[in-house]
């Protein structure tokens, strides 16, 4: 390597290139790491060194040459790549390595506009210094590389025009700690704060990107979720449409219900016009959703929900795919499908679907939430009237072009609206669930607006985090966490904004949160468990029981100090009844794990005390935020061990935790023979979580003749999550050939707007 060449200093300065201070920086990053070689990084970044090179330039070249090292036999080059991307991000940030001092840091940031000023007129100096000498900026040293890019790409507080970054992630989870418990009284608060940051900055509690983004920040909106319901007039189609701009520009997710929304020339004004059908509505409302790019943290995404019987319905399936023209598809959007147990029945006895809309039948669309045999016998009384407007279909094949849609898009979803309010906390005779989500985890009680101030519209928001299995070794150690995050999301309620009414009035009377997981794939490797073979149903069982449990438990706790949620009694908790009351019962036969814990105390004390909040679980994909702990996504099996994740700031390398000793242990996505032992799994962690779960299916041609789907394999799966009670079904994923390690993900993140797979 040339010695002569020189180097461009920040300032502009010219000075020839220290190489024997490029080395101490290396090997610094690669203290304590193993298999980890320092003049091998040298080396390959040294080739891309020429003369009057910056200072960043060689700090990006070395972080390169080390990330391009990652591999699963050299898992710690991730590691290495992270610390010299530590160093180079703080260098940006501070202009030297070490970190200012937390009430420094904050003073200026606050000057600047960038944090919120509430945090120096809640907190004293003296609080400051005793923060500051708990905060612990070496655990900067604990992320992956893909976790640093994530972090400097999405959460660190920056300016997204210019590039400028302003922190450093010790003070992201301490200053989100310190928002979240600010409220909490002197005496108790900062020992809140320190364990709420220690859970989150060892990775013990993931959190999702609107929290990691937003809180600390002017800007108050960190729901991850928003359901917005539309109902059938040109009123409530406008508030849905400014309901969906104010909050794709704040960072959520959205799902739109738009079932209601009559058909194709339905008669308007009694006859004075006929309707143009729900299609330009639907591209009024992509319009919408496409509007804002959320401050360049994620593009705005939704889903938008409609029933299977909808007359509309065989227009509305193929709207994602890429036949046809920009007239008659609206490919911009997801689409959720809403099936319930009499639709299923008629696909099983070989029958008929009738198809109506919904304004032609009264009664029906509401029932087919809130009553299943309400709606079967209004179905048929509807089915036999000749004066009302109707097309029959045979079952199988609408349910046969459901399937292919979802096999050829991959993002054509399942909303089973039946096990959505039959095992529910919600009690559907009065607050009926009638859509998920983006990522269909929540599962939330929804009303109209017919207009932008309606007070008695309902707009369900959901505020999200996630365990880490990974880092749990006893399942009461789920304890002190669960009463953190519920302690920490319910808090968030009150601390933050909500542009529309009918979202704040909803929120502060049902209190919703939805705690889910995060390196599922982990721990069942480190339990010697598989997906595929009924090894780990048990300890799914035990696991979720846990979690759901200690949830609970923590919202009473709550409930006790801060009172029960407002509109508790519209939960069917405020009844007595519990998850492990109302679950499908086809899961005993795949699983006989007693329950462990006190659950007849538990029921008593709600009954007694009410709970803070309507709902505390749901299982979220956690694509991108599992990232910053180096975890598997949520629940999913990984593609390799390891993966690579692109994303706007380019492609990040990630080997699976522990490699190194459960290298064999893993499961990988495609060597799992089929979905049932997955679905299994699933259908046990739906008894416990009170929400929904973003649950994949998997297929891989090559296993079947012509490298061909059939069709029976298909609808055989989607039976059986409905045997197993799984309210919700996401992506379909059809392998298509390329290496393994490749999971290709965009930078979106359900646990925080879209995620894909």
């Amino acid at each position: 390597m040339n010695s002569n060449l020189l180097v461009t200093k920040r300032d502009g300065r010219k000075e020839p290139i220290d190489l024997e201070k490029i080395h101490r920086v290396i090997y610094w990053a690669a203290m304590g790491l193993d298999n980890v070689s320092v003049s091998q990084v040298e080396l390959a970044a040294q080739i891309y060194f020429y003369d009057g090179i910056e200072t960043e330039a060689i700090h990006e070249t070395l972080i390169k040459a080390a990330a391009d090292l990652i591999s699963a036999d050299n898992p710690d080059y991730q590691y290495l790549a992270a610390r010299l991307a530590v160093f180079h991000l703080r260098k940006k940030a501070f202009g030297q390595f070490e970190p200012p001092h937390l009430y420094d840091h904050v003073t200026k940031l606050v000057q600047a506009r960038r944090y919120d000023e509430h945090l120096l007129a809640d907190y004293s100096r003296e609080e400051f210094d005793e923060l500051n000498a708990y905060i612990d900026h070496w655990r900067d040293m604990k992320f992956s590389y893909a976790a640093i890019k994530q972090l400097e790409g999405k959460y660190l507080v920056q300016n997204r025009v210019t590039g400028e970054v302003y922190e450093s992630a010790q003070f992201l989870y301490m200053l989100v700690a310190a928002c979240l418990f600010a409220d909490y009284p002197k005496d108790v608060r900062l020992s809140y704060v320190k364990r709420f940051y220690d859970a989150t900055s060892k990775f013990k509690i993931s959190l999702p990107t609107p929290i990691m983004s937003g809180v600390r920040t002017p800007t108050r909106q960190f729901s991850s979720c928003v359901l917005i319901e539309c109902g059938d007039s040109l009123d409530s189609i406008s508030a849905t449409s400014t309901s969906i701009v104010k909050y794709v520009s704040q960072r959520a997710g959205i799902g739109i219900n738009a079932g209601r929304i009559r058909a194709l020339g339905s008669p308007i004004r009694g006859g004075e016009a006929f309707h143009t059908g729900m299609l330009p509505f639907l591209k009024h409302f992509q319009t919408a959703v496409k509007s804002c790019s959320q401050g360049g943290v994620r593009g705005g995404a939704a889903t938008l929900f409609y029933p299977l019987w909808h007359l509309e319905v065989e227009d509305l399936l193929v709207l994602k795919n890429n036949r046809g023209t920009d007239a008659n598809r609206i490919r911009h959007m997801d689409y959720g499908v809403q099936i319930n147990r009499a639709l299923y029945q008629r696909l099983i006895e070989g029958g008929d679907i009738t198809l109506f809309s919904p304004s032609d039948v009264p009664g029906l669309y509401d029932a087919f939430f809130a009553d299943q045999d309400e709606f079967e016998r209004l179905y048929q009384q509807y089915e036999q009237d000749p004066s009302i407007r109707k097309k029959t279909v045979k079952a199988i094949t609408l349910f046969s072009l459901l399937m292919q849609e979802r096999a050829s898009t991959g993002r054509i979803y399942i909303q089973h609206v039946d096990h959505c309010n039959t095992h529910s906390p919600f009690d559907p005779r009065v607050a009926p669930v009638k859509q998920s989500n983006l990522c269909l985890e929540i599962a939330l009680p929804t009303k109209p607006l017919s207009h932008p101030d309606d007070e008695n519209g309902e707009i369900a928001l959901c505020t999200l985090s996630a365990f880490n299995l990974g880092a749990i070794e006893q399942l009461d150690e789920l304890e002190e966490m669960a009463d953190l995050a519920v302690r920490a999301l319910d808090s968030l309620l009150d601390y933050q904004d909500y542009p529309i009414k009918a979202a704040r009035i909803s929120t502060m009377n049902r209190r919703t949160l939805g705690i889910g997981v995060i390196n599922f794939a982990y721990y069942l490797a480190k339990n010697g468990a598989r997906y595929s073979d009924g090894s780990g149903n048990n300890l799914t069982h035990k696991t979720f029981e846990a979690i759901q449990y200690y949830l609970l438990k923590a919202s009473v706790g709550l409930a006790k100090e801060k009172g029960a949620c407002p509109a508790f009694n519209e939960t069917t908790y405020s009844q007595g009844i519990l998850p492990i009351d109302t679950y499908k019962k086809a899961l005993d036969a795949i699983c006989d794990e007693p329950l462990h814990l006190d659950w007849e105390g538990l029921r008593a004390e709600i009954l007694e005390h009410g709970l803070r909040n309507s709902t505390l679980s749901a299982l979220m994909p956690s694509e991108t935020s599992s990232q910053i702990s180096n975890a598997t996504n949520g629940i999913e099996p990984p593609r390799g061990l390891v993966s690579v994740k692109g994303s706007k700031d380019g492609v990040m390398k990630q080997v699976v935790p522990g490699i190194e000793t459960l290298r064999d242990q893993y499961e990988l996505l495609w060597t799992i023979p089929n979905n049932t032992g997955y679905l299994q799994l699933v259908g046990l962690m739906q008894k416990f979580v009170d929400q929904a779960i973003s649950a994949n299916t998997n297929y891989d041609p090559s296993r079947y003749e012509g490298n061909k789907m059939p069709m029976k394999v298909l609808l055989q799966d989607l039976m059986l999550a409905y045997k197993y009670g799984l309210k919700t079904l996401y992506y379909q994923n059809t392998r298509d050939g390329q290496s393994d390690s490749q999971n290709k993900a965009d930078d979106n993140d359900c646990a925080g707007g879209a995620c894909k797979i």
